[in-house]
């Protein structure tokens, strides 16, 4: 039966050592256990954490180890990572977490951050009507029971009891904070005080049901009912002071009720022991009270429920309240503190604020309140400045500023005379930035809007929330997003800078992640004792190459991969435009094993010998290496220079790339379509009869795709002239992976980059390594799978004994299988490292296990080995490194300068100058000069 939930043990405060055998142990802290499921989101379960273990949320970071892993710490940053840990334990019950951060929960900060990052509007949760000014707050509670408050709602008989309310003035509640309590939570009632647990104190339980009609009764089934009275009056308890908006009832069966007025047209449910983590989790899934005939019911409420039209803007919505800590004393009473008024929240700050998830109508409506008049007080000029600058979009107007300094500003309309000006200033007395003398009405008639030019920080700001919705909006995009929302007509220059500082203001300084890289490089070697890494610089102090190959990395090469070396390169298509170099090999899996990388300012001769010299020295073996590269980079010499030994080779899926761009008609016989296969099985031939035979193929359909392949050295190319490690059955981009990463990060600065490379890589060990715990056969799947099909073929093949290791394999042909050798006629043997079927058929005549005469490179075990071993990341700081972190002897690392590639348009002129034009050639009658649809020859 599926597991359906896994119970993490939450440990916090204590330290991480490090053992001898390079394993960690956790030592110290508090540990505290929650449990998740398939469903449960990250940002549910840290602010669950925060809360619990007393964290800052914006601090809080949370990290496991893998299954059978004590080396390496995996981060849970996203809901994916999270899904994946879950599906990482399997059917295990629990699993260890360690929490990490700064001291101090602040729930309103902590939910604030959580609304910006998701877009929770949590006022506009529940629907909400106006309440009755007559209604009664009812709670039916018996002296000695303890009730368990739960969702499910039913009538019940109301027993009247008052307790004093908060003043008419207190603030209303959002209803957002009104839902119903989890079930199991437990709020006892002790006799004559009736305030444990909060449930009905009479002065700091619920200060804010002054004008609310709420009804809650709890029932011995844990239920919360509503009860509809108009005839509640109000009672004394205890001799205390009460008014008709409080009064609690109580009834033997020990159940809390409100009985509100039936006059009251809506309720506001609130949930007095709600969490924050609670409230979040109930935001998708809120319930809403509707008044029938038969009295208060409880409907559900959809997401989009409620005005159809504009949304209301997050800072009306703000939720502001704090939570008592939990307790087991009965006479300690729970102090519930009242949410703020929607109209309470500052409108300077929600002017100010993040307002990527407000909609743009509703954004422009508040900065039209922005500026309200003579007095209006703000905390600086600076904040004067952005609130105008705001308020006079929204009003499409430009002004001129006539004073701008520290202690006053003098702004009229910048068309010429118009009567609208403004004046502020500092008032020492009350700390504040006041205006003193402003003039609101225009005479221009919106003629100052035409020579309108936004001001560099609000495009900037605009442009930042565009793109922590969408990473990848394209400037043109933003152009045309913001002429349609503010109607401000913006360049492509403008945009494109813009898109620079914000994207610096949201990751970080590209210039100040190069002078990080030596500090970063020095955390990396520490981290994983034994990784090569080589940062250079030139005389200038400009960034050169950086490479970069991981203990890891080395172990899996040197223990479990086959001496084959891909290399590759590519752009990181950013700001400076680095080159990413690549050393890939193949798994026993035939999956690409990432052996080391390098980033270097510029792809040239210089620098892919350095990084060859590098990789020789990181990865030494005593094995005959074979190196596989694009033909096109002309990497020839250079590899014959540094590995001296090695073979190389032309990588198959280059070629093929390169084949289909030099195809030319016209083409004969089975056609265009029959090139490729052919091309492929002349590379993967065994025999020179079969090369010749397919290579005749290719002729007979284009004598340009023939002579395109007779001039590339076959020696480079083809099993049956290429001497080293066969590796043309390889046909896709090796490199691919990488790709795929960089063009993830491609905005990220380049110690970021670097980063999340080193997370990338680590993820993928810690994946292969923990599925390969779950392969039951003796070779990898792809092997294992080859082996079966030959297994299958070698039942119909007969074997005569010629010696004892000399064997004779007879179907449609003969072939000779010498033990001795470990050879077969066909060749496929040697080939492939897995026997072929007809050794098979002789294995299975002989009574010999198979598995003892494949290649150990496709052995389980030997996969294990390769991916034994972790890659442990490093953190890097958003904000620049103190001084003191950094030594102050180290150097300073520029950003290398920045030359764009050169471009080929000018070359390409000269060389096709004086050259014909394509000759353009008809499908139908095969000739030159027309097409198919002006052929005059017959159909």
């Amino acid at each position: 039966m599926a597991r359906a939930k896994l119970i993490l043990i939450c440990q916090c405060g204590g330290e991480f050592i490090r053992k001898d055998d390079g394993t960690l142990s956790y030592t110290g802290g508090d540990a505290h256990a929650v449990d998740i499921n398939h469903e449960t989101l990250i940002d549910d379960l840290k602010l669950k954490l925060a809360e619990m273990c007393n964290l800052e949320y914006k601090s809080l970071c949370i990290k496991y180890f893998l299954p059978g892993n004590r080396r390496t710490l995996i981060t849970l940053s996203s809901d994916k990572d999270l899904k994946r840990m879950y599906e990482f334990h399997g059917n295990v019950v629990t699993a260890d977490v360690f929490v990490m951060g700064k001291a101090g929960f602040d729930a309103e900060e902590a939910l604030n951050t959580l609304q910006r990052a998701c877009g929770i509007n949590l006022a506009d949760s529940v629907t909400r009507i106006a309440a009755s000014s007559t209604s009664a707050v009812v709670f039916h509670a018996d002296a000695n029971h303890s009730v368990a408050v739960n969702s499910p709602i039913a009538p019940s008989d109301v027993n009247t009891a008052v307790v004093p309310t908060a003043s008419n003035n207190t603030p209303d509640v959002p209803s957002s904070v009104l839902a119903p309590q989890q079930a199991g939570t437990i709020i006892s009632a002790k006799k004559g005080t009736q305030s444990a647990s909060g449930v009905a104190h009479t002065s700091n339980t619920l200060p804010a049901f002054t004008d609310h009609a709420d009804a809650i009764t709890s029932k011995p089934t844990s239920s919360i009912s509503l009860a509809a009275d108009a005839s509640v009056h109000s009672l004394d308890i205890n001799d205390m002071d009460s008014t008709p908006a409080g009064v609690i009832s109580s009834s033997p069966n020990g159940s809390i009720s409100v009985a509100a007025d039936a006059s009251v047209h809506s309720l506001d449910i609130i949930d007095m022991d709600c969490t924050p983590a609670d409230t979040v989790k109930k935001r998708r899934r809120t319930a809403a009270w509707k008044i029938g005939p038969d009295g208060p019911t409880i409907v559900s409420v959809k997401d989009d429920i409620g005005d159809k039209g504009k949304p209301t803007s997050r800072k009306k919505n703000t939720v502001d309240y704090k939570t008592a800590p939990e307790t087991d004393n009965e006479d300690q009473q729970e102090e519930i503190v009242p949410c703020k008024d929607r109209n309470s929240i500052d409108p300077i700050q929600a002017i100010l604020g993040p307002s990527n998830d407000v909609p743009s109508e509703e954004l422009v409506t508040l900065w039209k309140d922005g500026i309200t008049g003579v007095g209006q007080e703000f905390t600086s000029v600076h904040e004067f400045r952005d609130v105008l600058q705001k308020y006079a979009i929204a009003h499409r107007f430009m002004y001129r500023l006539k004073k701008n300094d520290t202690n006053r500003a003098s702004c009229i309309c910048i068309a010429e005379a118009c009567s609208w000006r403004i004046q502020a200033s500092w008032d020492s007395s009350m700390e504040k930035f006041v205006i003193k003398k402003m003039e609101k009405r225009h005479t221009c008639e919106g003629e100052s809007w035409k020579f309108y030019h936004p001001k560099k920080n609000w495009l900037v700001s605009i442009i930042k929330d565009r793109l922590t919705d969408n990473p990848h909006l394209k400037p043109k995009e933003i152009v045309n997003s913001i002429l349609q929302d503010f109607g401000i007509t913006v360049n492509y220059t403008q945009v494109r800078r813009g898109i620079e500082d914000a994207k610096e203001q949201l990751m970080g300084s590209y210039k100040e992640a190069y002078n990080q890289l030596p500090w970063f490089c020095e955390k990396m070697a520490e981290a994983n004792p034994g990784t090569n890494i080589r940062l250079f610089t030139g005389e200038d102090g400009r960034f050169q190459r950086l490479f970069e190959c991981f203990h890891a990395s080395i172990h899996g090469f040197q223990n479990g991969c086959r001496p084959i070396i891909f290399l590759d390169s590519m752009s990181l298509k950013s700001k400076y435009h680095e080159t990413f170099f690549a050393a890939t090999a193949l798994d026993g899996d035939d999956g690409a094993f990432p052996v080391a990388f390098a980033i270097v300012d510029t792809e040239n001769d210089d620098n892919w010998h350095w990084f060859l010299d590098q990789l020789r020295s990181a990865v030494s073996t005593t094995e005959s290496l074979t190196i596989v590269f694009d033909r096109e980079k002309g990497l020839e010499k250079l590899v014959t220079e540094v590995f001296e030994n090695a073979h190389h080779g032309y990588s198959m899926h280059h070629l093929l790339r390169s084949f289909k761009k030099n195809l030319r008609p016209p083409f004969h016989g089975d056609g265009k379509g029959s090139l490729l296969s052919c091309f492929v099985a002349a590379a993967q031939s065994l025999r020179l009869d079969g090369f010749k035979y397919f290579t005749d193929q290719i002729k007979q359909v284009s004598s340009h795709a023939y002579d395109w392949v007779r001039q590339i050295e076959q020696e480079c190319w083809t099993n049956v002239f290429f001497k080293g490690e066969h590796y043309n059955h390889i046909t896709v981009d090796v490199a691919e992976t990488y790709a795929n990463w960089i063009e993830e990060m491609r905005a990220l600065p380049i110690i970021r980059k670097i980063e999340v490379l080193s997370s990338r890589l680590m993820e993928l060990i810690n994946t292969r390594r923990t599925d390969s715990c779950t392969w039951s056969t003796e070779l990898t799947p792809s092997k294992e799978e080859k082996l079966q099909e030959k297994m299958l073929e070698a039942d119909r093949l007969k074997v005569l004994f010629s010696t004892d290791t000399l064997f004779e394999v007879h179907n449609d042909s003969i072939n000779v299988v010498d033990l001795n050798k470990g050879e077969c006629s066909c060749l496929d043997w040697k080939s492939t490292g897995l026997p072929c079927c007809h050794v098979i058929a002789v294995f299975n005549c002989t009574g010999r296990n198979v598995y003892d005469f494949c290649s150990r490179y496709y052995k389980v075990d030997n996969f294990r080995s390769t991916y034994s071993e972790s890659i442990t990341t490093v953190a890097v700081p958003f904000k620049p490194l103190d001084s003191d972190k950094i030594d102050s002897e180290a150097e300073n690392v520029l950003p290398p300068s920045i030359s764009r590639p050169q471009s080929h348009d000018r070359e390409k002129q000269k060389k096709t100058k004086g050259v014909a034009k394509k000759e353009v050639f008809c499908s139908n009658c095969k000739g030159t000069g027309h097409n198919k649809a002006t052929c005059k020859a017959g159909s």
